[in-house]
């Protein structure tokens, strides 16, 4: 006989066995092609020998290849075995919480060592700058999640890594920074004395709080300086979206082991690479079976980009030495409020992103912060998680989601990124508590 409160099965889990041994390309797929990328120096399509300083040459190939499907090398499917496959669960207690027929699903990304989804593409990209004999790593951080996963794959793989943290964020999380150093990176605020770009905004504004485009500037910057460093990137480029598809393929997977398939799919944007890595192959099931599945990406009103942005070219950073990429954007020099979700705190989102929003087949809304860390709240208290800022925005959504189900009756299923932990947000938490966290 069957307990009286039963719940249903929340956790649907996968064996090492079942970690993807490639990566989806979904760029072949697209219903138009993504805009060539306009070279800063010659103002022509840019080539993949104009990039090669800077990036790691397997990393251009896959950028622009028309593969749908890349192998995982052996050394980075061995890392990945460290923490995937990640778990899917179903979020009962929310649902009851929300009193909603809704069936809520999340994908933990939050389990990885570094607390998100970043080291999926972090481990790859510093390993193709290993096989291309750098000895160092330079990136940008917002929050501290990507700076986490990169020094993490760095100290895995045995290179030096520096990273520019964007200057809020800096003084906002400062146990994220110290995560990092225990990993042996080296970080600095950005902006940073440390490069020519870094000490004019300096000039201008010694209290200046940072962005994330300034960030990349410097780490770019720093790149070019030095023959035996590459850049890595966290976000926005077509290879980042790739590397992050071993999410969506373990959750549907799972998803069939629950017996649903969702007929919404969340996730937070800031660059588009946590919603692209769990949203993107069923994008591809969507286009190719002509299912109704809505596809959501929710950023902040700080930075609203898809929103309120242009879709045209842009530069992604202040120094325009990366090439000029059409998608939505807010301008290159857009300085986004100092919001908690440091994530998502970019004035544009990938090119991956523009051209499914602009052709109508995903949806974009804006949420501000109060409302979203409401909904965090109400989440952890359901389900004993603490989540990201940035995950808190795809909370957000789904509860509204819910929430309408609950006016309906219609029994939804919604599948949505955790995308990272919350547990070095938590002078956030404390300002929301306490009521001082304003609604940027």
């Amino acid at each position: 006989m069957k307990p009286k409160h039963a719940f249903p099965t929340t956790a649907f889990l996968l064996s090492q066995e079942d970690i993807p041994h490639q990566w989806f390309n979904i760029v072949p797929e697209l219903p138009k092609p993504i805009d060539p990328y306009i070279s800063c120096v010659t103002g022509e399509v840019v080539t993949a020998d104009e990039l090669a300083p800077l990036l790691p040459g397997e990393l251009l190939r896959q950028e622009f290849t028309d593969e749908s499907w890349v192998d995982i090398p052996d050394e980075v499917y061995e890392a990945y075995k460290l923490w995937r496959p990640t778990p899917l669960r179903r979020a009962v207690r929310l649902e009851r919480a929300l009193d909603t027929p809704a069936h809520i699903y999340f994908k933990h990304e939050g389990t990885s060592p570094a607390g998100s989804h970043k080291p999926n593409t972090a481990i790859p990209q510093v390993f193709y700058a290993k096989q291309d004999g750098a000895k160092r790593v330079v990136t940008e951080t917002g929050a501290g999640q990507w700076g986490s996963g990169v020094a993490m794959a760095a100290c895995l793989l045995g290179l030096e890594s520096k990273i520019y943290m964007v200057n809020v964020s800096y003084n906002q999380k400062p146990y994220r920074r110290v995560f990092i150093e225990c990993f042996g990176g080296q970080v600095v605020p950005s902006p940073s004395p440390d490069t020519a770009i870094g000490r004019e905004y300096l000039k201008q504004d010694p209290d200046n709080p940072g962005n994330l485009g300034i960030a990349v500037a410097e780490a770019v910057e720093d790149a070019k300086g030095r023959d035996d460093t590459k850049y890595v990137l966290g976000s926005a480029l077509s290879y980042v979206l790739m590397h992050q598809t071993v999410i969506g393929q373990e959750a549907k997977r799972q998803m069939e082991m629950a017996g649903e398939y969702p007929d919404v799919v969340i996730g937070c944007v800031g660059g588009g690479s946590n919603w692209g890595g769990l949203a993107l192959p069923f994008v591809s099931d969507k286009m190719a079976r002509g299912l109704g599945t809505r596809v959501v990406m929710v950023e902040p009103t700080a930075a609203p980009s898809m929103t309120q942005g242009k879709f045209d070219y842009d530069y992604a950073e202040p120094s325009k030495t990366i090439p000029m990429m059409r998608m939505y954007s807010l301008g290159v020099d857009y300085q986004p409020a100092s919001i908690h979700a440091g994530g998502l705190r970019l004035s544009c989102v990938a090119p991956i992103c523009s051209v499914l929003l602009e052709s109508g087949v995903v949806e974009a809304r804006a949420v501000a912060q109060m409302p979203v860390f409401e909904a965090a709240r109400i989440f952890l208290q359901a389900e004993a998680i603490v989540p990201a800022p940035e995950s808190a925005h795809a909370i957000l959504a789904v509860i509204d989601e819910a929430l309408e189900c609950r006016k309906t009756g219609e029994a939804k299923t919604i599948l949505f990124n955790l995308s990272g932990h919350g547990l070095f947000d938590l002078g956030a938490y404390d300002k929301f508590n306490s009521g001082q966290l304003e609604n940027a």
